[in-house]
Order: C-alpha cells, then sequence, then structure tokens
C-alpha cells in the first residue's frame, strides 16, 4: 500500500485502518503542501474531513505527479491550513484578503473560522441600515403624520454631502510614490535579418514599489505568493501580475492616476546554434517607471 501512496504520501506510519498515508502532498491551485492526515481532518464534517476521512485515494482528483489535487486559491489555502492545526486563526497586520478567505472558508465547510471572518455589523450600521430600507407605505405614513414629507430632505441631504465628503478624501489620501512595472520576452530574427521575427509571449510581468500601492493599483490580479506577509509601507520586488498583457497594466495604473515618467530596456543576442547561419535568438528585459504626485 506504500508503494500505491508513494506519489502522493512520504510515508504510511499513520492510522493503520487508513488508507491515507501519514504524511500528504496537496496540490491546491498550484500551489504544492504537505501535512499530515490528522491535520486535514481536524475538522468533522468539513470538505476536508470528508474528503480524506469518507473517501478512498481513489476517488480523489490528483495532479499529473499524483498530489491530490484542489482546485482552489493555493495562497489563501495557507492560512486554511494554519487554523486546521491549531484551530487558531492567527492573520498578518495588514490583511485585505479577509472577504476572499471567508469565502475558502465557506467552501471548505469550516463553519466557526467563517464565524471568525464574518465582518462585525455595528449598532449604528444595524440601525442605517434599517433606515434606508424602510417600507415605502411607512415613510408616507410619516410624511401625513408630520404634515409633510418634506422633513425627509434634510436627512437625504446630509446623506449626499457625506458620501461626496467620503469620496473627497479617498481622493485626498491616495500616496504618491513610484511603481516599477517590468517583463522578460525574448523572440526570433531569421537568417540575414529577416523582417519575420517570431516573437515569444512575455511569461511574467513584474511589479515592484510600495506593498500599499501595488495592491491598490492591481488588487486581485497580484500574485503576492512570493512575498505573502509584507507589510503595507515596506516596499518589494518579488510581485507579479496574474496576466500578461503589458496595456492591462498600464491602464490599470492609469485608472489609478500614475503616468509614465521613464522606461528602460536591455537587449542580448545568441545564436541557437554554432552556425551562424542560423536563427538569432534575442533575449530583452524592459521596465516602466510609473509615478503619482
Amino acid at each position: 500500500m506504500a508503494l500505491a501512496d508513494s506519489a502522493s504520501g512520504l510515508s504510511n506510519g499513520g492510522d493503520a485502518d487508513s488508507p491515507f498515508p501519514e504524511i500528504i502532498e496537496l496540490n491546491v491551485g498550484g500551489q504544492v503542501y504537505l501535512t499530515r492526515h490528522k491535520t486535514l481532518i481536524a475538522v468533522p464534517d468539513s470538505l476536508l474531513w470528508q474528503m480524506f476521512n469518507q473517501k478512498t485515494p481513489k476517488e480523489l482528483s490528483r495532479d499529473s505527479k499524483g498530489r491530490y489535487f484542489l482546485d482552489r486559491d493555493g495562497f489563501l489555502f495557507r492560512y486554511i491550513l494554519d487554523y486546521l492545526r491549531d484551530l487558531n486563526l492567527v492573520l498578518p497586520d495588514y490583511f485585505p484578503e479577509k472577504s476572499r478567505l471567508k469565502r475558502e472558508a465557506d467552501f471548505f465547510q469550516l463553519q466557526d473560522l467563517s464565524k471568525r471572518l464574518s465582518p462585525k455589523v455595528s449598532k449604528e450600521n444595524s440601525i442605517s441600515e434599517e433606515i434606508s430600507q424602510s417600507d415605502p407605505e411607512e415613510v408616507g405614513f410619516l410624511g401625513g403624520a408630520g404634515g409633510s414629507t418634506a422633513s425627509l430632505e434634510p436627512t437625504r441631504f446630509v446623506s449626499t454631502m457625506t458620501s461626496t465628503h467620503a469620496r473627497s478624501q479617498s481622493l485626498e489620501s491616495r500616496k504618491s510614490g513610484y511603481i516599477t512595472v517590468g517583463y522578460r520576452g525574448s523572440y526570433t530574427i531569421g537568417r540575414d535579418a529577416q523582417a519575420d521575427a517570431k516573437f515569444r509571449r512575455v511569461a511574467r510581468i513584474t511589479v515592484c514599489g510600495k506593498t500599499s500601492l501595488a495592491k491598490e493599483v492591481f488588487g486581485d490580479t497580484l500574485n503576492e505568493s512570493r512575498d505573502p506577509d509584507r507589510p503595507p509601507e515596506r516596499y518589494t520586488s518579488r510581485y507579479y501580475l496574474k496576466f500578461n498583457f503589458l496595456e492591462q497594466a498600464f491602464e490599470k495604473l492609469s485608472e489609478a492616476g500614475f503616468r509614465m515618467v521613464a522606461c528602460s530596456s536591455t537587449g542580448t543576442c545568441a545564436y541557437a546554434s554554432s552556425d551562424p547561419s542560423e536563427d538569432k535568438i534575442w533575449t530583452s528585459y524592459t521596465e516602466y517607471v510609473f509615478c503619482r504626485d
């Protein structure tokens, strides 16, 4: 049995009645995790408990290397796994992904974790929601009792002024700074510098700058897996984007109030073989510097 499960488990020293090994290897959205079998079944009736306690290894999906595959957010799964280890929730000081993590908790049927991630609604917010969702007939009754519905106008005016003030504050609070977007590409030019160059797609677009600015501009399209716990006021050069179109990155930067202030590019040429008549392979690295005053 240990040989049959060697692709997804390192040893089979766990429960003798379980068909799963003690150490289990997971592929969650492309991120690889190693954990114990007892960790995955720590919460009864959860989705992972059902998968690794009620099913057999043959019933679960696997990737090409035999690891158990889950088509979920690989970055956020680290917090799911941390919670399962000791049933405590510990998040970084600056963590803007709580709503998405709650969605993952709901998917994995971790009710206690989902409750901890639910936003706490204040009494003031509850009252404002009740007023905004009042029944039209009740509003008419209040207007009739007071002689006129004009008494509601000051409330609407204050609400409008408050929302306008909030928008102006959000615009003023936008911090100035720089963001550098870079990409590495390669292309082939045929013999005798023929015009029909064969371009290869851009493999990855990198993002360098202050963490808070990068998250503000690119949001969910920013891949933070290489530097997940970086504080908002620190700088990073390890982020990259989940898409491969430079124009899409430029549009997001423009919408956030950034403008391009500099650009630089380097290129090197190499032959695919020792024969100088063969196609030339060029590689280049380009950086675009954007600024918001």
